[in-house]
Formats: structure tokens, sequence, C-alpha cells
């Protein structure tokens, strides 16, 4: 990712959950060119590899976020590292697969709101402390615009995105006047790979839904991170910033 915009964030210590593809590796990147050192943490070992090869300055974890035991490992490294924490970008998450609530499994369920919801809760508790030290910092949730606008068909998916929004203001209200902001990014639909199961009629249906006219890019999605990360967002906190392309859907 290259940009012309400067958010100046060096020497600002971030964590990037699911940092290491899709979005969170364009979030990865943007920060990086801003300036900022990076930890990155994700599921994907194979992903993760490729991510240090190509930014060996990156530190990684092999974490599922949705496990306590490896949350706490992971941000006992970053405390050992660094000690404090400047960013932390919550963007970890599922989709859970597409289907009515009858026919969604306990499991499938439980799954996508430990990765998407609770996830974030485990990981914003463990990073609070370190923010604190730095005296101050930013908390980035990414939602999605069905955490706005919930759809039929995935229910757990929705739930929890919503969920996210919730814990955002929650936490914004909590954190505001120890000079912690905490803000939340709801994409639309992006083009990543996670649209990659939908077919071209599908696609052409939710493009015909969008104002500009088009899937919006994971890139567009890291430049309003880097934005919220950075000092010259110092009066937004408990925001939702939507960046749906003018989805009305």
């Amino acid at each position: 990712m290259t940009t012309s915009l400067n958010f100046q964030l060096t020497g600002q210590r971030a964590l990037v959950t699911a940092g290491a593809q899709g979005i969170g590796l364009a979030i990865t990147e943007a920060l990086l060119q801003q300036g900022a050192e990076v930890h990155i943490c994700d599921v994907d070992r194979a992903a993760l590899d490729k991510t240090k090869a190509q930014y060996p300055q990156v530190h990684i974890s092999h974490t599922d976020v949705g496990n306590e035991a490896q949350v706490l490992s992971m941000f006992a490294e970053i405390q050992k590292r660094w000690g404090q924490l400047d960013i932390l970008v919550n963007n970890a998450g599922i989709a859970g697969p597409t289907a009515a609530i009858e026919d969604t499994s306990l499991n499938e369920w439980q799954q996508t709101l430990d990765v998407n919801l609770t996830g974030a809760f485990l990981c914003t508790r463990s990073a609070v402390p370190l923010i604190k030290k730095a005296k101050g910092g930013s908390i980035i949730n990414i939602s999605s615009v069905l955490g706005l606008r919930p759809t039929a068909m995935a229910p757990h998916y929705s739930t929890a995105k919503a969920g996210i929004i919730a814990l955002t203001k929650s936490q914004s209200q909590e954190l505001a006047p120890l000079g912690v902001r905490v803000n939340a990014v709801c994409p639309g639909y992006i083009d990543t790979p996670l649209l990659a199961p939908m077919n071209e009629l599908m696609k052409v249906a939710i493009v015909s839904q969008i104002g500009i006219g088009r899937l919006g890019t994971d890139d567009e999605i890291a430049e309003m991170v880097s934005y919220i990360a950075s000092a010259k967002a110092s009066y937004c906190t408990g925001e939702v910033f939507s960046v749906t392309g003018g989805y009305s859907g």
C-alpha cells in the first residue's frame, strides 16, 4: 500500500489482530508506512510467515483471539518487548456460514461470537493497562455494515458486529478520561477473499446498491484506520465510521 497521506505515527506501538491477510494486512502495511512499530497476530501460520518475510520488522504471534490463554500469552510478549501500547486494532473476524437461524448450530454461533466479539473483549482487556502506561492511545474496532444494518441469514455475524459497536461505545465512555480513544469502523462490501464464495450475480446485485458503484478496497479501510489512530482524530471517540460507498441495502 502507498499513500500520500501523513498521519505521523512514528514511534507508535500497534497491535493488529488478524493482521497477516485481507483488511488486516492492509492495515498493517498502512501503519508501517506511517512509521509505527507493529505486532500482528493471526491463526494462519503460513500468512504470518509470508508477512514476516515481506516485512521483517513486524513482530508476529500465532494467536486465536477467541482463546483467552493465547491472548494472555501474546500480551505477555508485548509487555516484555514494549512495556506499553499506543494502538490496538481489533480486526480479527470470521463470517461464519450463511444460514437461517434454525439451521445455525450452537457451535457455529459460538465460534463466530468467540472470534468477532469475545476476541475484541479479550484483547481490549489486556491492552488497556498497556495503553494507560503510554498515557493515552487509540483502540479501533472493526465492525461491519451488518453491525449497523443486520441482515437475514447471518444471525451470528450480525449480532457479533452489532456487539462490537456496543463495546466501542461503552469503552469510549469508560476510557475517555484516561486519554484513550475508542472508535469503530464499519466496512461495507470490500473486495477481499472474504467475498470469494459469492457468485458474480450476487456481486452485481450488491454493487447495484452501492452509491459509488463499486466494491471498496482494503486500502480504503486501512487509511481510515490510520487516520483514527493518529492525533488528527484527537477529538473522535465513541464514533462509528461507516465506510460503505453509500450502500443502501
